[in-house]
């Protein structure tokens, strides 16, 4: 599940009547998201989220999201200003935590990494069965795992593929997701 300009429409996560809810809104993405999502998991194949991939996966799994990761003052500023450009966007970010235990450490090797961070939405409530794998210093769940039907879910809230030949960990994160697609990986919960 990749990421994209649109958001998770609130409707999907039980808050239809939700007065912040910014778009722009794509609703066959939505929609196209929630059977694939079901498809692969019932086929026992691994599913991958960035950005609002994690967003999706975690609404797929009973989860909420917040819209105010941009805005809220008890939060990081999870995307840039609105005057940034291009390369000033994917440029913004911050410090993750990596779970100790979890799949994204284990492989990285590094407690700590710094993300990029381009969201307007994050995690809320986490869903049914995934476990964090990453927080921003505020306590934004940054990325989570499982293990469903004997298949890996790996979800990040950012970009490794932006710039990814500069960035060792990313270029790990994407052996990562090679790994458990050939079925090598016993490493998820």
């Amino acid at each position: 599940m990749t990421g994209s300009p649109s958001n998770v429409a609130p409707a999907l996560y039980g808050q239809a009547d939700a007065v912040d809810a910014e778009g722009p809104f794509d609703a066959a993405r939505d929609t196209m998201t929630r059977d694939l999502v079901d498809a692969c998991l019932a086929l026992q194949k691994p599913v991958f989220g960035i950005c609002r991939g994690l967003q999706e996966l975690n609404v797929a799994f009973g989860g909420t999201l917040r819209r105010d990761t941009s805005k809220a003052p008890e939060l990081l500023p999870h995307h840039a200003p609105a005057d940034a450009d291009w390369d000033g966007m994917f440029g913004h970010g911050h410090d993750v935590a990596l779970a100790e235990g979890g799949v994204l450490r284990r492989a990285i090797g590094q407690d700590r990494l710094w993300v990029n961070s381009v969201h307007f939405q994050g995690i809320d409530q986490l869903g049914a069965g995934l476990r964090v794998e990453a927080t921003a210093p505020d306590g934004m769940i940054e990325a989570f795992s499982a293990r469903v039907n004997g298949a890996p879910v790996l979800a990040v809230q950012w970009h490794p593929e932006w710039q990814t030949e500069a960035s060792p960990q990313s270029q790990t994160y994407f052996r990562l997701l090679g790994s458990a697609l050939r079925g090598e990986l016993e490493e998820f919960n």
